[in-house]
């Protein structure tokens, strides 16, 4: 096994570009942060300080001619994703680019297209919960007969409630709730159901509770999608953007012979407080506080293929049928109608049905 190190560069320094960079930095033993791009004045400001031996970059061209560069992992805004991946594509990077790949399935299709013709490259869409223990422990045991035939697969996404209008800012560039939120649980329910599934209807509903200002991005504030597969399956998803307590994720994959449940309760630590005002229990106030650990192992995994020449753990191509089900699922939020789709996943016509 190799025992050099992966030149990587991250691109993005915000919430989660900063988090990457941090994980390459220094909890990954076999990579070394070389580069970095941001053009936001602040972040370069704190990437002086948090990732003083990395070289800062505006231009993101200029980023990818970094003298040994070998891979890149993109956290910029959703609407640049493909763009940035297929540049680096171009530039013989390895690429780890954070969900989705693009708010539309062509543009999410080009970076597949751009992959294939590079197959000695590593091309990989960051579903971090694919590398968390949990989940994998729970698909182990699907995969093990536990609960016998998996037949009805239930998601959801919550976020704590963020009163700075983050969200809402963020609902211009995001693709939508279903999009941007469910696209963990729908790539969930392509990784327990197989990638191999085919869609057969799509419906969503949707209400804007707490923050109306959604409704001029075309989006809401809490959604619930339905998604029937060919073959007898059945996926429910539910995002929200408005838990009080703190980040809620979970998921329950219920067989013919039993269920798995991951996170529905959720605790912060093993921690429980029996206090005069009554039991309580902290739970993780935000998405990166659940899956901390998913990421670390996302950076090493992603590191080491690079490195080593061994596959992903799953095909990129698998992150255009999420976005191809999260978009569907954004437009029957919109218009108001079941989509269906055939056989083969090709949809139909309304006026055919």
């Amino acid at each position: 096994m190799s025992q050099r190190k992966l030149k990587i560069a991250c691109a993005g320094l915000g919430r989660m570009g900063a988090r990457h960079a941090l994980n390459f930095a220094n909890r990954t033993p076999r990579a070394d942060l070389v580069a970095a791009f941001t053009p936001d004045p602040k972040e370069k400001a704190w990437a002086a300080t948090a990732l003083p031996d990395t070289t800062v970059y505006t231009d993101y061209d200029e980023m990818l001619s970094h003298p040994g560069l070998e891979a890149v992992v993109i956290a910029t805004v959703t609407t640049v994703h493909a763009e940035q991946a297929i540049k680096a594509i171009q530039a013989d990077k390895h690429v780890l680019c954070e969900k989705p790949l693009s708010t539309s399935v062509e543009t999410s299709q080009s970076v597949v297209d751009a992959a294939q013709k590079k197959p000695h490259l590593k091309v990989m869409c960051g579903f971090s919960r694919r590398f968390d223990a949990s989940y994998r422990q729970a698909h182990d045991r699907m995969e093990q007969g536990a609960i016998g035939r998996a037949s009805i697969f239930r998601s959801q996404t919550c976020d704590k409630l963020d009163p700075s209008g983050f969200f809402v800012a963020y609902a211009e560039f995001s693709g939508g709730i279903f999009v941007d939120c469910n696209i963990h649980d729908i790539d969930l329910a392509l990784w327990y159901f197989g990638q191999d599934s085919v869609v057969k209807s799509v419906v969503a509903m949707g209400i804007t509770a707490v923050q109306p200002e959604l409704r001029r991005h075309k989006d809401v504030d809490n959604g619930v999608g339905i998604v029937e597969f060919w073959g007898g399956k059945l996926a429910y998803f539910y995002s929200s953007r408005m838990m009080a307590a703190g980040q809620h994720d979970m998921t329950e994959i219920i067989g013919t012979e039993g269920k798995l449940s991951v996170n529905a309760n959720p605790q912060g630590s093993l921690v429980e407080m029996h206090e005069p005002q009554g039991v309580r229990r902290e739970i993780p106030a935000d998405y990166y506080g659940r899956f901390e650990h998913a990421f670390v192992t996302e950076a090493n995994e992603f590191t080491a293929a690079c490195l080593d020449n061994t596959k992903l753990p799953f095909e990129l191509s698998g992150a255009v049928q999420a976005v191809t089900i999260g978009c569907a699922l954004q437009e029957s939020l919109n218009s108001e109608q079941k989509i269906f789709f055939d056989e083969t996943g090709k949809r139909l016509d309304a006026a055919k049905l």
